[in-house]
């Protein structure tokens, strides 16, 4: 595996593999979900790059970003193993030289949710992909799903700008408890991690009240008083459209529920389509 680390390191990386190149883009601190989107790329023997890069831009708290877990070593180590061919670590010097003031600033899919609680948060975050995928070039990127909102944001950004490169979404990889994979998991006590799952059994018990014909507010109340009993601390948990993100207020084909809840000092996210019976499920693609 090449590891760059400037641009230059990038480039000759970049030259010395074949076409088709996919591309992961990671904050690190890796787990089984990440390497579920490193085996998505690499479908068909493509050469794959994964860029590992904390940015700072996405966070709304200068703690939250210090706290973000950190263990490089450990991160290029499981790239190996994945057999991925090239990663891409840049500085912050790199991502943001000095007089760097542009930002993009998205707007549609980032409105509401995370672009409530988080200010600016989809603002760093469609900067630094969009950074990215103009200094790798990848034909295809992928993201996983977990990240809902986040996902339909970078693809509205690629769209808007014409870039050619196709954003793929990867399904949730979870614990055998249902917990949705994430580097922030490794923060919970034992007794919250007991406690996490309880999120996405009330996600599936909810799509199910829901498609049984029960009234969507009131499953939507039922369930944050659930949540709120078990002891999250619930920031959002709404049914929307899957693509605009909009409040459904029935259930239409491509709806999601989608909830962010806080347990303890973990702040957990996690989405759920509700598929209607017979119709086709839809994915980040």
């Amino acid at each position: 595996m090449y590891v760059a680390r400037t641009l230059d390191e990038l480039a000759a990386g970049i030259a010395s593999l074949g076409p088709g190149l996919a591309l992961v883009p990671t904050m690190g601190a890796l787990h089984a979900g990440h390497l579920s989107l490193l085996e998505a790329a690499q479908h068909g023997g493509a050469p794959v790059a994964a860029s590992i890069f904390v940015n700072p831009t996405q966070f709304n708290q200068s703690d939250d970003l210090a706290r973000y877990p950190r263990d490089e070593s450990a991160d290029l180590e499981l790239l190996r193993q994945a057999g991925c061919d090239l990663a891409w670590l840049p500085s912050v010097q790199t991502m943001y030289p000095a007089g760097d003031e542009i930002r993009i600033v998205p707007q549609g899919a980032a409105l509401g949710w995370e672009g409530d609680v988080r200010p600016g948060h989809f603002s760093g975050v469609a900067t630094v992909v969009t950074k990215l995928l103009n200094q790798v070039s990848p034909q295809r990127a992928y993201f996983g799903e977990k990240d809902w909102q986040q996902l339909q944001v970078i693809r509205s950004v690629v769209d808007a700008l014409f870039m050619p490169v196709a954003i793929i979404g990867v399904p949730t990889l979870r614990e055998p408890d249902g917990l949705a994979m994430s580097s922030r998991n490794r923060f919970l006590g034992e007794q919250e991690r007991e406690r996490a799952p309880a999120l996405y059994r009330c996600l599936s018990r909810l799509a199910q009240a829901i498609l049984d014909g029960d009234e969507v507010d009131v499953c939507l109340a039922t369930a944050r008083e659930d949540l709120t009993l078990r002891g999250f601390s619930v920031e959002y948990l709404a049914l929307v459209d899957g693509g605009s993100l909009h409040p459904a207020a029935e259930l239409m084909p491509g709806a999601r529920l989608l909830a962010a809840a806080r347990l303890g000092s973990v702040r957990l996210l996690d989405n759920l389509e509700v598929v209607l019976p017979g119709g086709p499920r839809r994915t980040g693609l």
